[in-house]
């Protein structure tokens, strides 16, 4: 089952920028990278690290524990096709922007 979450307009985030989203107890980070969003999954497939300060370069994210880096197009780890985070589509309707989740999470 499919859920919408609207990103409330003082949480979205600004040019260059992320936040960080709680969902109903699901941790969801939604970046703002040349005015494309793109929304993952908080936890690092590695140890479930936080992926919130990771340092960003483009579309990519580095984990701050151990230095893993995955894109946030499709959530694949660089370089190989072993770790995954967890992406989540993205909807934009004029001024709101839709998480669509999965498992009835959201409103």
């Amino acid at each position: 089952m499919t859920s919408r979450f609207e990103v409330p307009e003082h949480k979205i985030p600004a040019l260059g920028e992320r936040v960080f989203l709680d969902v109903g107890g699901k941790f969801i980070i939604l970046f703002n990278i040349d005015g494309e969003f793109y929304a993952i999954e908080d936890s690092c497939p590695h140890q479930g690290a936080s992926l919130f300060s990771g340092k960003l370069e483009g579309c990519t994210i580095q984990c701050s524990a151990h230095g893993l880096r995955f894109n946030l197009k499709d959530g694949c780890m660089l370089k190989s096709d072993m770790l995954k985070v967890k992406t989540y589509p993205i909807e934009i309707n004029e001024k709101n922007i839709v998480i669509l989740l999965e498992d009835g999470v959201g409103t």
